[in-house]
């Protein structure tokens, strides 16, 4: 999948754009705060209609603006042009796929496929097991709109059980069950299988990117819950807790994410560098998971993240990620010195929220 167009209007402090993109992708290369991030940002906006640095719509409208308006065309994809437009005043955001208005805004998820890499993914590997259920969660609704469908109603039926234990309203808690369940099964069946596919890739991304040792990737979570039938003894076994807490203690929104290497918790044990090669594994994962799943090769958006490897992490990330065949790569980078020779890309200068395309230069 590929981007040909992008077009900006009123996003953070980009001026207003329309921008015709190489098939091959660009580099934007400009001093901190200039606007790169922003632009790499608008690139990966219409993939998951949100922020991947997780501010809110109105946040990313310019200061006293009307809102924003983003178009992306895209080749190979299941919609040809993505529209998004945020209004300030109503606080209301719009896509149309097609010229067609999407009146759910979660099937208009994942029309344009991208993959991003951040320079605080380290927090996959090193933070709380609600970063790597986030990671989960995305990375499968975006390979599967059944998923998606499933975490969706899982978490309208969470909040209302939640809410019914803190009422102390235990008929209607109890009435929230069987979609929890059903749902919930949904959910746990992929995360598990997920995990059990994946496992012999991780220890491969991570020896790629120079780790050595036995390293493993597993889910933390009751198996069992993947059958919707099991749920009714666990939620029975729970309900004292639940009632306690006021909340629902059973379910995929507890479970985790385990990676591991050389026999230990890379989390606890894991030094800067092999949490962040651990972090860099996972979006490979991703980027693989939707490109088996999906049919088609997403593109990669890359900011800032390899002044944050060492030499040898550098090459070897870049030659991973290179390939056989360019993928279309965004990476940003403050000057072109600090991008490897392996990333040969056009250049376009950010600076003040302008965008001037540059020569064609190797790093």
């Amino acid at each position: 999948m590929r981007l040909t167009r992008l077009a900006v209007r009123g996003f953070r402090n980009l001026e207003p754009h329309e921008l015709e993109v190489p098939a091959t992708g660009v580099a934007l290369i400009g001093r901190n705060g200039q606007g790169k991030t922003n632009l790499l940002e608008a690139i990966y906006y219409p993939v998951i209609l949100r922020s991947f640095r997780g501010a809110g719509d109105a946040d990313l409208a310019q200061f006293g603006g009307p809102g924003f308006r983003l178009e992306v065309d895209a080749a190979g994809g299941t919609a040809d042009r993505v529209e998004v437009t945020f209004s300030t005043a109503t606080k209301k955001k719009r896509v149309t796929c097609d010229g067609v208005d999407e009146s759910r805004l979660a099937d208009a998820v994942g029309r344009w496929l991208a993959v991003v890499f951040l320079p605080d993914d380290v927090a996959l590997a090193g933070g709380g097991a609600a970063e790597r259920r986030r990671y989960l969660d995305r990375m499968l609704s975006l390979s599967d709109r059944t998923y998606l469908r499933a975490l969706l109603r899982y978490r309208a039926a969470l909040s209302q059980r939640n809410a019914a234990l803190r009422q102390r309203r235990d008929d209607v808690a109890e009435a929230c069950e069987p979609e929890l369940a059903r749902t919930g099964a949904v959910i746990s069946a992929a995360r598990v299988a997920w995990c059990a596919r994946m496992a012999e890739r991780f220890a491969a991304e991570l020896g790629g990117l120079g780790e050595s040792g036995a390293s493993g990737l597993g889910y933390r979570g009751a198996a069992e819950l993947a059958d919707a039938a099991a749920w009714p003894s666990a939620l029975r076994r729970a309900e004292r807790r639940d009632r306690q807490l006021g909340l629902t203690t059973v379910g995929p929104h507890r479970d985790d994410l385990v990676l591991q290497l050389e026999g230990r918790p890379l989390r606890t044990f894991g030094s800067t560098g092999q949490l962040r090669s651990g972090a860099i594994a996972l979006r490979l994962l991703e980027l693989e998971t939707l490109r088996e799943t999906r049919g088609t090769e997403p593109a990669l958006v890359l900011d800032d993240i390899f002044a944050e490897l060492d030499g040898e992490r550098q090459r070897r990330l870049a030659a991973r990620l290179v390939g056989d065949e360019m993928r279309q790569c965004f990476v940003s980078a403050p000057r072109l010195d600090e991008l490897p020779a392996a990333l040969t890309l056009p250049r376009w200068e950010v600076e003040a929220g302008r965008v001037r395309a540059g020569e064609r230069v190797a790093a």
